[in-house]
């Protein structure tokens, strides 16, 4: 997650570009038989400004070293990570990314896939890598009714997923809420978002994926795979409920539909999110904060989401962000960021309140204004003071991302409140003045209620009865301080998992990490020196059927990187 400042909000939105034009035309979309050949549909040229570039498939548009726009297609968000490959290659079409997967193939170069650009470490770019297929063109959301589900394009952002869907359709899925993050990754790993603990996390809706794969023998085609499915197929799609992104193949699209929906009135077929939602944001000071304050403060969080995550609770349309950010003197502070369901409960305020009331009691700071930024979300200086606002409105204005920062981050579940030796490691580093140049925070979000209702074998996401989600951040922006900022979240992470090994080894209280957020220090016995892999920590018992769909449809490994699913 990163910062965003507000001045740049009007130059991200998309403002429905080409949403009417792909809902009228949407009978164009095709319905392919599970192993056939997909019919792409019709897109624009690339245009005349790259018309240079073209390859002799119509419509991929190559970038190479000496054009302008290769320094901004070899990086993602995270500015750790720059790559320089022979060529990018610009798709719009699935016929154009399988024509892109077999030229690689057959030329024997290493490829990777981008979508939005937020992985976390270098799976994309990286030294090896020598042609990256962008799919970031590649970003249509529309309702196939051939398929009957919701069209999701690899390329499209979260912010880009919502509008269609809620502006054309008044639906939505669970997913994040950092705009720009691309479906691709984003499905693939699972998805949650501030929706997740009243409808459940965003691969629960996935309905089928398609996908590029490269067979045995070289033979590039792609496939579809639907929750209907059997056999492998059936494997395939669910190695996409949460299996992460670039292990099995190159994702063209997605199709959400809510399992068991009937009909085909598409306004019907995904759930709808609340009209409006409540938003309120506080801080707490760090000068004016001890040890007690904090310990009290991280506590009744725990309490609170162990007593009020049950798939059946009053509360299940409030998700919650504690930012725990780290003492940087004056005018640094913690932040709570609450949104609430204003519509559903009728006594949602009063549930809001309360809430916050009991969130803060005990604590002797009172609650200020958050007039600073505060890792990914801006600062939000008029909402001390709840305020009603529409929903998209509000899903609008809590995204974010700063593509400026270098940045590390690790992750962890949680099934119950923080015990006290956690509480008191994060205490410990957070408290301390932080070193120059360091931006660091320890995110805790809500998590539960219907995200628990699915058993964890029925997708590939295994962690089903956790309450809170944990994300550790730094960031710097001067490429200097890289081994400050590594230094920094890899001892704190060490310290507050240090009965398990330094990382979060699934027990009573801790359940694994978050692909999404993926760390190669799992995969380091300098930093994890507990029995679990990297693999258990993020899929469990899970791991062992994501290996064999890994066997079947991409037996040569062609796309890997350094945490992508083994063959054994």
């Amino acid at each position: 997650m990163n910062n965003h400042q507000p001045e740049k909000r009007l130059g991200r939105r998309s403002l429905l570009s080409g949403a009417a034009a792909v809902a009228g035309g949407a009978a164009l979309a095709t319905a392919v038989p599970a192993g056939a050949h997909a019919a792409p549909k019709p897109k624009p040229s690339a245009g005349a400004a790259g018309a240079a570039s073209v390859t002799a498939t119509p419509g991929i548009v190559d970038v190479a070293p000496a054009d302008p726009r290769f320094p901004d297609l070899v990086r993602g968000t995270n500015q750790r990570w720059v790559a320089a490959p022979e060529k990018v290659r610009m798709v719009t079409t699935p016929t154009q990314a399988e024509a892109a997967v077999r030229d690689a193939v057959t030329a024997g170069k290493r490829l990777t896939v981008r979508s939005g650009g937020h992985c976390y470490e270098d799976f994309v770019f990286n030294s090896q890598v020598q042609v990256v297929v962008d799919l970031s063109a590649m970003n249509q959301v529309y309702y196939d009714p051939a398929m009957n589900a919701f069209a999701i394009e690899a390329g499209a952002s979260n912010l880009q997923v919502y509008e269609t869907l809620y502006k054309l359709y008044g639906v939505t899925i669970p997913a994040g809420s950092c705009h720009s993050v691309g479906a691709g990754g984003h499905i693939s790993g699972g998805g949650y978002g501030l929706l997740s603990r009243q409808l459940g996390l965003t691969v629960d809706y996935l309905h089928a994926v398609e996908v590029v794969v490269v067979r045995s023998n070289g033979t590039v085609e792609t496939v579809r795979a639907s929750r209907d499915s059997t056999g492998e197929l059936k494997d395939l799609w669910w190695a996409h409920t949460g299996g992460g992104g670039g292990n099995f193949g190159l994702i063209t699209r997605y199709w959400m539909r809510t399992p068991g929906a009937t009909g085909t009135d598409p306004t019907a077929l995904l759930p709808k999110p609340p009209s409006e939602v409540f938003l309120n944001a506080i801080s707490l000071p760090w000068p004016q904060m001890d040890q007690r304050d904090f310990e009290t403060l991280v506590k009744n969080w725990g309490r609170w989401h162990a007593a009020n995550s049950a798939p059946d609770s009053p509360y299940a349309g409030l998700f919650g962000l504690l930012k725990l950010n780290a003492n940087a003197g004056n005018g640094s502070s913690i932040g709570l960021i609450t949104q609430m369901d204003a519509v559903t409960h009728p006594n949602a305020r009063t549930l809001l309140n309360n809430y916050l009331t009991e969130i803060t009691a005990g604590v002797s700071i009172t609650p200020q204004a958050m007039t600073s930024p505060m890792g990914e979300h801006a600062a939000l200086p008029g909402f001390d003071k709840t305020r009603r606002l529409p929903w998209y409105i509000a899903t609008d204005y809590l995204s974010g991302g700063n593509p400026t920062l270098y940045g590390k981050y690790k992750s962890s579940y949680a099934r119950q409140a923080l015990p006290s030796f956690q509480i008191a490691a994060l205490w410990q580093h957070l408290s301390a003045q932080q070193p120059e140049g360091l931006e660091a925070l320890v995110q805790i979000d809500s998590y539960g209620c219907k995200v628990n209702t699915v058993a964890s074998d029925a997708t590939a996401v295994p962690q089903r009865d956790s309450v809170l989600k944990l994300q550790y951040q730094a960031y710097w922006t001067d490429p200097a301080k890289e081994a400050t900022g590594l230094a920094w979240i890899r001892n704190l992470y060490k310290a507050v998992y240090a009965e398990t090994g330094g990382v979060p080894v699934p027990n009573f209280t801790n359940d694994g990490c978050y692909v999404n957020y993926p760390d190669k220090d799992l995969g380091d016995p300098a930093f994890n020196t507990s029995q679990e892999t990297w693999g258990s920590l993020y899929y469990k018992a899970n791991f062992i059927r994501l290996k064999t769909a890994k066997r079947t449809w991409d037996p040569t490994n062609f796309f890997r990187h350094a945490q992508s699913i083994p063959l054994q």
